[in-house]
C-alpha cells in the first residue's frame, strides 16, 4: 500500500501472488544486510554481490516453502550461508585466500571503471579487505553493516538481532583491532560500496517468471501438498515442546496409581509434587526471569551465554538430586517391607499400560531433544535421536518382562542413567551447531561466546555430581547386633 511500510508477511504474501514489485521491496529492504554478510565471508565485493543476487533469486523460486513469513530475514540469511558454503567448497578455499596482496593489486592495471562514480577500484578494494581481514568475523560483520547502514547502531542491532549495547561493544572492539592508519579509509570506502537501486533492478531482471506463485509453478496438487506440509510444521511447532511435559506427568501419575502399598504411594506422590513444581517453576518462571534480567542490565552476549550455561547446569543438578533421592527412598521402603515380611507383591504392568508407561518415560527424556534438532533444521540428527529413543524403548520393554520389586527398580534406574548419558553425548556433539542456527551465526562465532570446552566440562561436572550423590545416599551396611 502506498504511503505505508508493509510487513515482511505482507510482502511475502504479495510476492506469492506474483507481485514482482513486492519482492523488489524485499530485495531493497535486505540487500545491504545480505551483501554485507556475504562480503564479510568472501572478502570480494563483486563475488559477494553475485552470491547475494543468487540468494534472492533462490528465495524467489522457493518462497512458497517459507513457513513463517515473519522470519523472512533469518530465512534469507540461511539461504545466503548455504550459497557461500557451496561456493567456498566448490572453489576449495577460505575467504582470505582469495584477497590479493596489496602490492600485487597495485601493480595490476585496473579494469574498466564501473558505471557508478562512487565505485571503488581494485587497489582500494585490496586495501579494504586486507584491513578488515585482520579482525574476527564476529566484529567484522557489525563493522561492515555499521558503515553501510549510514552509521546507525539501531539498524545494525535490528539486522543482526543483537542489543544496541552488544553492537557498541563489537564496534568498539572492531575499531581497536583495525590499524589506526587505515580506519578512516575503511569508513569512507565501505560507505561507497553499499548496493544501490540498480542492484534491486538486476535481481528483478534475473527472476524466473512467476516462480513464486504456487499455482503457476507447481499446480494445484503441489500447492495442496505444500499447504499440508505447512500445517504439519505448524502443529509440530505448537505441540512438540509440550509432549515431554505431558509424557512425564503421565508417567508420574501412573507411578502413583500402580504403587504396591500406601508408603510407596506417598513417596511417589511427594516426589511428583516436588519434581513438577521445580520443573514448571524453572521453565515458566525462572527462565523468563533470567532473560528479563539480561535485558534489563544489558548483558553482553558472552555474559548471557555464561549465565545460561550455569542456569541449565544447575537445573540438571537439582533434577538429578530429586531423582537419586527418589530411587533410594523407594528401594529403602521395599527393603524394609521385605525384611519385616509385610511386603505387598508389587504390581506388574502388562499390555497397553506397560506400553504407555515406557513410551511416556522415553518421550519425556527425548522429545525436547528431537524438537530442538528439528527446529534448527538439523533433520539428520533429529532422526538419529528419534532412533536412539526407539531403540532404548524397545530394549526397556524386552528387558523389563517379568521383573518386579527391587530388581525392577534397579533396572529402571540403569535405563535412566543410560538415557541421560545419551542426552549428554548428543548435546556435546550438536549443541554449538544448534545455537549457531538459532542465532543465525557461524559455529566459530558461537565458540567465541561459548568456549568449545565449556559443555564437556559442565557434562563432566554433572557426572561427578551424580556419582557423588549415589555414593552419599548409599545405605550403610548393617552390622549384626550382639
Amino acid at each position: 500500500m502506498p504511503g505505508t511500510e508493509s510487513t515482511d508477511a505482507q510482502l511475502v504474501a504479495s510476492s506469492l501472488d506474483g507481485d514482482r514489485d513486492a519482492f523488489g521491496r524485499i530485495v531493497a529492504k535486505y540487500q545491504t544486510l545480505i551483501c554485507s554478510l556475504a562480503y564479510s565471508r568472501l572478502g570480494n565485493i563483486g563475488q559477494s554481490e553475485d552470491v547475494a543476487q543468487d540468494t534472492f533469486v533462490v528465495a524467489w523460486c522457493h518462497l512458497r516453502h517459507l513457513r513463517e513469513p515473519e522470519k523472512l530475514r533469518a530465512w534469507l540469511c540461511g539461504i545466503l550461508r548455504n550459497r557461500i558454503q557451496k561456493q567456498l567448497h566448490r572453489e576449495g578455499r577460505e575467504p582470505s585466500h582469495d584477497a590479493e596482496p596489496l602490492e600485487i593489486a597495485q601493480r595490476t592495471p585496473s579494469p574498466d571503471p564501473l558505471p557508478s562514480d562512487e565505485s571503488v577500484n581494485r587497489e582500494e578494494e585490496a586495501i579494504l579487505w586486507r584491513s578488515l581481514n585482520q579482525i574476527p568475523e564476529i566484529y567484522r560483520e557489525p563493522l561492515i553493516l555499521f558503515y553501510r547502514e549510514h552509521q546507525s547502531i539501531a539498524s545494525v542491532a535490528r539486522e543482526l538481532d543483537l542489543t544496541e549495547d552488544a553492537v557498541k561493544q563489537r564496534l568498539s572492539r572492531g575499531r581497536k583491532l583495525l590499524q589506526e592508519e587505515v580506519a578512516a579509509f575503511v569508513e569512507r570506502t565501505l560507505g561507497r560500496t553499499a548496493p544501490t537501486e540498480a542492484f534491486s533492478a538486476m535481481v528483478l531482471a534475473a527472476l524466473p517468471m512467476a516462480a513464486a506463485t504456487t499455482t503457476a509453478a507447481t499446480g494445484a496438487g503441489a500447492a495442496a501438498k505444500s499447504a499440508g506440509a505447512t500445517k504439519l510444521g505448524l502443529l509440530w511447532a505448537l505441540f512438540a515442546p509440550f509432549v515431554g511435559l505431558a509424557s512425564g506427568m503421565t508417567v508420574s501419575l501412573m507411578g502413583i496409581h500402580f504403587a504396591p502399598n500406601e508408603r510407596e504411594r506417598r513417596a511417589q506422590r511427594l516426589t511428583a509434587i516436588v519434581l513438577w513444581t521445580f520443573v514448571l517453576g524453572w521453565c515458566f518462571v525462572a527462565r523468563p526471569a533470567v532473560s528479563a534480567l539480561g535485558t534489563y542490565y544489558q548483558w553482553s552476549d558472552q555474559t548471557r551465554f555464561g549465565v545460561m550455561a550455569g542456569f541449565w547446569w544447575f537445573y540438571a543438578a537439582v533434577a538429578a538430586l530429586i531423582t537419586v533421592v527418589h530411587f533410594r527412598r523407594i528401594l529403602a521402603i521395599r527393603g524394609q517391607l521385605d525384611a519385616s515380611g509385610s511386603a505387598t507383591p508389587p504390581l506388574t504392568l502388562t499390555g497397553g499400560k506397560r506400553l504407555v508407561f515406557v513410551a511416556g518415560l522415553y518421550l519425556a527424556f527425548f522429545s525436547w531433544l528431537v524438537y530442538l534438532a528439528w527446529d534448527t533444521g538439523d533433520r539428520v540428527w533429529a532422526g538419529i535421536i528419534a532412533a536412539i529413543m526407539i531403540a532404548l524403548f524397545a530394549w526397556r520393554l524386552y528387558q523389563g518382562r517379568g521383573k518386579a520389586g527391587p530388581a525392577a527398580i534397579r533396572m529402571v534406574a540403569g535405563h535412566f542413567v543410560l538415557a541421560c548419558a545419551a542426552i549428554l553425548v548428543v548435546l556435546n556433539l550438536r549443541l554449538d551447531v544448534w545455537v549457531a542456527e538459532r542465532r543465525d551465526v557461524s559455529v566459530a562465532e558461537v565458540h567465541q561466546l561459548l568456549p568449545i570446552w565449556l559443555v564437556p566440562l559442565l557434562s563432566l561436572a554433572l557426572v561427578v555430581w551424580v556419582v557423588a550423590l549415589i555414593a552419599i545416599t548409599r545405605p550403610r551396611s548393617r552390622t549384626a547386633s550382639s
